[in-house]
């Protein structure tokens, strides 16, 4: 069965990509992960925030007084907290690059220009086969527009694109005014592939403590479906490769990933959960059922439930939401 896709111009084995997680810190999983069946690797990103301060040397700073004041406690993470330096990422990813035969992706993490083009350069020098910029901003200022918010998003890209030869692709999130719009102008600065979506963490309330704690929970699969819509409107109007991050679990997930047009999809939490046997069993559940309904490869699948392509497109559009509304019955 011909399960082989092209995603960032990359040639790929399946559309199954190792999402960014703590497997890709370590070699041994890593290597884990390809033999399992990965068609590419994305690393962990390397945040804006990592690389500003190794640049302005406050580590040093930071450390000495933040015990001097609660706040100071936690406003940033530990240096320790990181998973690598910055130029520990970059020797990490050279070792990958040398050591495995699948794609390696790297990440930026941030949402101003900051030292992200000179180090775009140098995970393109240390084998990087394309870049993953995670644009995460979540903004709180009621000043700043939405318009804004994309400009800044361009800039990066456009700067980026300049100065590294290597695919670019860019994670969002489902945030935006007009996402079709804001996608089509990322194709314009040279994106080559868009990543949906990004998942915004959220903090819990301790109410005995009154604090504001981080917390982390893992996908399910019911945050799949968010991401299908909106790639099932993108993709038959975006000339770009997309690929879907969030949810994906099973075969099945898969399959509807690329019913609705993904080039590839990023498995994180179930690969967390259940290691990397689990993109093995998803192959398997992925070749059965294009065996059992008389496909001879996935590109036959791609795209065949899109918004041109369904049969009633209304079930992504307005008329679902008047049809589910007018469903329910007391």
């Amino acid at each position: 069965m011909d399960l082989s896709t092209n995603y960032l111009t990359l040639p790929l084995k399946n559309p199954l990509i190792a999402g960014a997680s703590p497997l890709g810190a370590r070699l041994d999983s890593a290597l884990r992960l390809e033999e399992a069946g990965v068609a590419a690797i994305t690393l962990h990103s390397l945040f804006e925030e990592q690389i500003e301060l190794e640049r302005n040397a406050q580590w040093h700073q930071i450390a000495a007084f933040e015990e001097s004041f609660g706040e100071a406690l936690n406003f940033l993470p530990r240096r320790e907290e990181f998973d690598l330096t910055p130029h520990q990422y970059l020797d990490h990813l050279s070792c990958l690059a040398e050591a495995l035969e699948i794609p390696v992706i790297a990440s930026l993490n941030g949402t101003t220009l900051g030292g992200w083009v000179e180090y775009a350069s140098l995970l393109e020098d240390a084998g990087a086969d394309a870049l993953e910029l995670n644009y995460y901003d979540l903004p709180t200022n009621p000043l700043i527009s939405g318009h804004e918010v994309e400009l800044t998003a361009l800039e990066i890209l456009n700067a980026i694109r300049k100065t590294v030869t290597i695919p670019i692709s860019i994670k969002l999130s489902p945030f935006f005014i007009a996402l079709p719009h804001f996608a089509r102008r990322l194709v314009d600065f040279g994106v080559n592939g868009i990543v949906l979506f990004n998942r915004f963490y959220q903090p819990e309330i301790v109410l005995d403590d009154l604090e504001v704690r981080p917390q982390l929970h893992l996908s399910d699969p019911g945050e799949l479906n968010l991401r299908l819509r909106w790639l099932a409107i993108l993709s038959p109007q975006i000339r770009t490769s997309f690929a879907i991050t969030g949810g994906v679990h099973t075969a099945e997930d898969v399959l509807k990933s690329v019913m609705v047009g993904a080039s590839a999809v990023q498995m994180v939490s179930a690969l967390l959960k259940n290691g990397p046997a689990q993109v093995s069993q998803v192959l398997a559940g992925v070749e059965e059922w294009l065996r059992d309904h008389q496909y001879d490869s996935l590109q036959q699948l791609r795209g065949c439930l899109n918004l041109a392509t369904t049969p009633d497109p209304s079930g992504y559009e307005r008329a679902n939401y008047m049809r589910i509304l007018q469903s329910w019955k007391t």
